[in-house]
């Protein structure tokens, strides 16, 4: 806008040069031509005051309004980057030392038992050994036969962050130095949780380790002893029965147990389905067994039905006899009520 004026002031002076020059080389005209040229070039130059004035004020005024808006989105810059830094303190504070970074490490375990498993399924702050130590493991999922399987949680902050900042700066010995400090940690972590939590038949005869970063699992799948080439989770698991296990790995170790209770849930169902289906065929095999004495019942009863039959019948023709001696011709095939009472149907039973 300023260069836009100071063209507009040039052009001016540029117009009263060239209206000068114009007036020394044309002849002298008369002084009322002079004199309206002179108030039309005031005229023209008022004009262009006037709107040269109304334009600075325009601009003033746009120019301070943006200023204001501008300031004013500073200063809310300002407040945000000041609540980032007041935040980023208070995370630090909390965070300073070994035992909260381990609280936290503990609180991302329990978060993840939780979303993945029943809370009858696992315990916190387990006791392994009851009568040796008074020693708590942070979780412990309980296996078939409610044998546990404790789980405790390690996150070496200041140990990890120095083989971050070996890597960072290039530093080839700083970083084979940081290597091995965290490597050595996490060699003591496990031989204390094998002294302190292994305990079978109590506990399975391994434990796990959780580290709450997947860079920091990444750093420890990786490592392999200088000497020996051997990797330190292996040599973890030979030497001290204990599995490392990331965020990722964590949950697929829960998950394959959560399939093994249910497999467990169904295999108990079907052997007692199987148990009842067994009681179901012992007793039919008892009622059949029962059907066919009650057969065997029936048929010596029927038997000694006919027996009597007979024995009626005997004595019927015998008193027939007795009572038609003096009979010349007797029928003894003539019908009779006891005579018909012997008449027994013999049936079979099944």
């Amino acid at each position: 806008m300023d260069i836009l004026l100071i063209i507009l002031v040039l052009a001016v002076l540029v117009l009263n040069v060239i209206f000068l020059i114009k007036l020394k080389k044309e002849p002298k005209k008369e002084d009322n031509e002079l004199e309206k040229i002179k108030q039309n070039f005031d005229g023209l130059k008022d004009s262009l005051n006037q709107s040269f004035n109304e334009m600075s004020k325009e601009v003033a005024k746009d120019m301070t309004g943006t200023l204001t808006r501008v300031d004013e989105k500073v200063a809310s810059f300002n407040d945000q980057v000041k609540e980032i830094q007041t935040t980023q303190n208070n995370f630090s504070r909390i965070l300073a030392g070994v035992k909260q970074y381990g609280g936290l490490s503990e609180f991302s375990l329990a978060t993840l038992l939780q979303d993945l498993l029943p809370a009858s399924q696992y315990i916190a702050n387990a006791k392994m050994k009851p009568d040796e130590t008074r020693d708590l493991v942070e979780f412990a999922v309980k296996l078939q036969n409610d044998v546990l399987c404790p789980i405790d949680s390690h996150w070496p902050i200041e140990k990890y962050k120095a083989v971050d900042e070996a890597f960072q700066n290039k530093d080839k010995e700083a970083l084979v130095s940081a290597r091995h400090e965290l490597a050595s940690a996490f060699r003591t972590k496990s031989k204390t949780v094998n002294q302190k939590y292994i305990n079978p038949p109590v506990t399975c005869d391994f434990a796990i380790i959780f580290v709450p970063t997947e860079g920091l699992y990444a750093e420890l799948v990786s490592y392999r002893d200088p000497k020996t080439k051997e990797l330190l989770i292996e040599e973890l698991r030979k030497k001290y029965k204990v599995t490392i296990a990331g965020p990722n790995t964590i949950c697929a170790i829960i998950q394959s147990f959560h399939l093994g209770f249910t497999s467990l849930k169904i295999q108990k169902n079907a052997t007692q389905i199987f148990n009842d289906l067994n009681t179901i065929s012992t007793r039919f095999s008892k009622h059949f067994d029962n059907v066919f004495v009650l057969r065997k019942k029936l048929e010596e009863a029927m038997s000694v039905v006919d027996s009597f039959g007979k024995d009626a019948r005997s004595i019927f023709r015998s008193l027939e006899h007795i009572k038609n001696k003096d009979d010349d011709d007797p029928d003894p095939s003539s019908p009779s009520p006891l005579g018909s009472y012997g008449q027994v149907d013999k049936r079979k039973v099944s």
